[in-house]
C-alpha cells in the first residue's frame, strides 16, 4: 500500500496522528451512493446479529472469528467489483479485496471495540460509509488511550498497519454525537468494508 496521511482539512477531531489511518472525504459521488444504497436495499439482509449484514466474497464466521474456503460465496457482485478495482489501481489496496461486508446500523446502534481478525484477513481493511455520517472511536492497545475520528457519508477510512493492528476500532451505540462542538443526529447508516481473505495454503 502506498504510504498516505490523514486527509481531512479544518476538522480537529478528524487530525488525529494514528500511523496507518487515512481518512478520504468524498470518495464516491452522491449518485454513486444512491446507486449503491438502491442495490443493497434489493438483496437478502442477515439478522443474525444486534445489527442487519450482508456478505460477499466470504461469509465471515463472528462466533468462531475464522474464515475458510468452504465460506466462499461466489465472486463479488459487479456493485462491488467495480469499487475493489478502484482500491486496487489507486494502490490503497496491494490486491484487488476478495470480500465485502455491509452493516446496517440504525440510530442507536453501534459496534463494539476490536481488531479486525489478523489471520483471516490482510494488512488492509476500508471502511466506505454510506447514508449518514458517525464517529469511529479509536483505542490504543497499550495505552488505552482514545480518539475519535468523524466518518462523514461517502468517505473512505482506511486502515493498515498500526492503525489496524494496535488499534481497536468502534462504534458507539448512540443516536447522536458531537462533531466540532455541533450535536448531529445520526440517520440510517450503512457501511462496506473491503478486505483480502488470507486462507490457510
Amino acid at each position: 500500500m502506498t504510504q498516505m496521511n490523514l486527509l481531512a482539512d479544518n476538522d480537529a477531531e478528524a487530525a488525529i496522528d494514528i500511523p496507518g489511518l487515512c481518512y478520504i472525504p468524498d470518495y464516491i459521488s452522491l449518485t454513486e451512493e444512491k446507486l449503491l444504497l438502491g442495490w443493497i436495499d434489493e438483496q437478502g439482509w442477515f439478522a443474525d446479529l444486534k445489527r442487519r449484514v450482508q456478505h460477499y466474497g466470504y461469509r465471515y464466521d463472528y462466533k468462531a472469528r475464522a474464515v475458510s474456503a468452504e465460506s466462499y460465496l461466489g465472486p463479488l457482485p459487479e456493485a462491488f467489483l467495480s469499487l475493489c478495482r478502484r482500491l486496487w489501481t489507486e494502490e490503497i489496496f496491494d490486491t484487488i479485496p476478495d470480500q465485502v461486508i455491509v452493516n446496517e446500523y440504525l440510530p442507536g446502534q453501534g459496534i463494539s471495540a476490536h481488531i479486525d481478525c489478523v489471520p483471516c484477513f490482510a494488512d488492509t481493511i476500508a471502511s466506505l460509509s454510506l447514508g449518514s455520517g458517525c464517529v469511529m472511536e479509536f483505542t490504543d492497545v497499550k495505552t488505552s488511550e482514545k480518539k475519535p475520528l468523524w466518518l462523514e457519508e461517502r468517505s473512505l477510512a482506511v486502515l493498515s498497519g498500526r492503525a489496524r493492528y494496535e488499534w481497536q476500532h468502534a462504534i458507539p451505540g448512540r443516536k447522536s454525537d458531537i462533531h466540532g462542538s455541533i450535536k448531529k443526529e445520526r440517520q440510517r447508516r450503512v457501511s462496506l468494508t473491503f478486505r483480502k481473505v488470507m486462507l490457510d495454503s
